[in-house]
């Protein structure tokens, strides 16, 4: 059963939700998931998309994406739909916002102007390149971010050119640190009583999550290159082929003697070109060869379990389907179910971490367009018949 609302950390926040696409509604997710009363704003409906709306609302991304929120649609370019969100406003403890950034000041929805009416509002926004500066007004997408923060450079095999990684990466990170930043300010308010502008985006995510990558710049003035399935630094430590397959290994550092017994060549351990790291690293392309020579001739469930024993780091390469059918992935639990009215039974993925060792159990799918506009304006004193006005107009 999932868990009860009221015993999530989060259960006594209110968050509206205005984001699209998909760093700002991640941002927003990790809130509901953790227990925030999630409000997605939505836009109305355009005639003749409603097709669509419903083929991209009902795909594998938007469910993932939206689930534990409830849906009011408003149009807030309407003097009657912009009293109702800043009725809300007047109420939410969080907002999470990635307009553009002269967009919410064109609409009267930023920052300054909701706190006026609401000073403990924390106000979270989230966009392509920053709130100012040279690049504010550019529009943001993750490919584009990816290779201004230079990941591109460095993610491929050499000499084959930039590679983009496998995943929204920029969009992702820049979602998780945003949450990160709204329950600071959370933190910060029970203490001052006051809320605050939080904000980030896919670039600055993207180059803090370069890490170590990036201090090798910084620090070291090194331009990393690009190193495949190689590890930039650990040597040896990459992708090595077997009988049937390929794996990972993780032989660098204090590891090297243990994975050259383990592989039966023990010769390597003091062999001239590999002595030291200095040598390794040098002589990487001739090791890695040698270290073939042995994987190839097993498979990949046996030396995953020949080198795992001998406290060797190696691990099976899987493709999705694979994953998530792996004993360990089942045991997390990151796969989880949930009913959708028209959809039927599906399963998302779940939380990256857990409190009190269990993960987080979803609650509800992601709801229609416009689901509960009733539900949400009755709560704000608004009569049937006023809804129905609203509705006819087209302000909900």
């Amino acid at each position: 059963m999932p868990e009860a609302k009221d015993d999530l950390p989060l259960s006594p926040y209110f968050v509206l939700d205005l984001t699209r696409a998909r760093a700002g509604p991640t941002a927003a997710r990790q809130l509901a998931d953790w227990g925030a009363d999630v409000i997605k704003v939505e836009e109305l409906i355009k005639p003749g998309d409603e097709d669509n709306s419903w083929d991209l609302r009902h795909g594998s991304d938007f469910q993932n994406l939206h689930r534990n929120k409830r849906s009011i649609t408003i149009n807030l370019k309407d003097p009657d739909g912009l009293k109702i969100f800043k009725k809300l406003a007047d109420k939410a403890d969080v907002i999470i916002e990635n307009y553009r950034p002269d967009v919410k000041h064109r609409l009267g929805i930023d920052y300054e102007t909701l706190k006026k009416t609401n000073p403990r509002l924390v106000y979270a926004s989230i966009s392509g390149f920053g709130q100012d500066g040279p690049y504010s007004k550019r529009p943001g997408l993750d490919q584009i971010v990816q290779g201004v923060s230079g990941l591109m450079s460095i993610t491929g095999k050499p000499g084959d050119g930039p590679m983009r990684t496998g995943i929204a990466i920029s969009d992702s990170t820049s979602g998780v640190y945003l949450s990160f930043g709204i329950l600071l300010a959370l933190l910060q308010r029970e203490r001052t009583g006051v809320g605050q502008w939080v904000n980030t985006s896919l670039v600055q995510a993207l180059v803090a999550l370069m890490d170590f990558q990036a201090a090798r710049w910084l620090i070291d003035h090194e331009v990393p290159p690009q190193s495949g399935n190689d590890h930039p630094t650990g040597i040896p430590q990459g992708v090595f082929k077997t009988k049937d397959g390929h794996i990972n290994i993780s032989g660098s550092g204090t590891l090297y003697p243990r994975l050259c017994n383990a592989i039966e060549m023990p010769e390597l351990i003091k062999h001239a070109d590999y002595v030291d790291f200095r040598l390794r690293s040098k002589n990487r392309a001739a090791l890695n060869k040698a270290i073939e020579t042995k994987t190839t001739q097993r498979t990949s469930a046996e030396w995953v379990e020949l080198l795992n024993k001998a406290g060797v780091p190696c691990g099976p390469i899987y493709s999705i389907d694979q994953m998530f059918a792996d004993p360990q992935v089942k045991h997390i639990g990151i796969a989880q179910s949930v009913e959708h009215p028209t959809l039927g039974h599906m399963e998302l993925v779940g939380q990256g971490v857990n409190l009190g060792n269990k993960p987080v159990k979803l609650r509800t799918p992601t709801p229609e367009r416009g689901q509960h506009n009733d539900e949400i304006l009755k709560g704000l004193g608004y009569s049937e018949k006023d809804i129905a006005s609203l509705r006819e107009r087209k302000v909900i």
